[in-house]
């Protein structure tokens, strides 16, 4: 069984990952299953830049072959925030229900149809030689007036894709992954690592 190394701590997205690419003979593993490695810095100004980063550096310093995404929220409203600072919208030490509680502040006063947002995801597959390609997965909705749901992780509570009246929080992870942004991309990636597999 091929390994194939997660540049992520978040056991929220291997779940993801293993149930999207269940029939593939690999093994995912993640950084909390690897001692001393370097914790990568993601400075990019892009989505694309710090996946690439954090594929390339891990793949080098692990020698594994690395998938590392980095995904965001961008709402129009906010002029494409909270972008790639999604994760720490509220400061460095904000949990999700932070992060959730910041985005309904600042979109307190936006009528329901200008809240048009989008997740966006970039999925970075390095080998350790360095030879790195990105690909990219994007779901458009709106961002809600309240949260809803109690499933997924992140902005999922606030997050209604567009078609549906409920939230990412309100689907099923089937229901969620047949969609989500992290889905689109992945099935993209997938394409790479059957090559990279054979």
């Amino acid at each position: 069984m091929n390994k194939i190394l997660l540049a992520t701590r978040n056991q929220g997205k291997k779940r993801e990952m293993e149930q999207l690419l269940q029939d593939l003979p690999l093994e995912i593993i993640t950084l909390a299953d690897i001692e001393d490695l370097p914790e990568i810095i993601e400075d990019g100004t892009t989505f694309a830049e710090n996946a690439s980063k954090k594929a390339g550096q891990t793949a080098a310093a692990s020698g594994y072959v690395c998938l590392a995404d980095d995904s965001g929220l961008v709402v129009d409203a906010l002029g494409g925030r909270p972008g790639i600072y999604s994760a720490r919208f509220a400061g460095e030490e904000a949990d999700d229900g932070k992060n959730n509680e910041k985005l309904l502040s600042l979109l307190e006063n936006v009528e329901e149809e200008k809240r048009q947002a989008r997740f966006v995801c970039a999925i970075a597959v390095s080998d350790p030689q360095g030879i790195i390609r990105v690909v990219t997965g994007v779901c458009e909705g709106m961002i809600a007036m309240e949260g809803k749901g109690t499933g997924g992780f992140g902005y999922d509570p606030l997050f209604i894709p567009l078609g549906s009246s409920r939230s990412f929080a309100q689907l099923s992870p089937e229901e969620k992954n047949a969609i989500s942004h992290r889905a689109q991309a992945l099935k993209k990636a997938r394409k790479l690592l059957e090559e990279l597999f054979p």
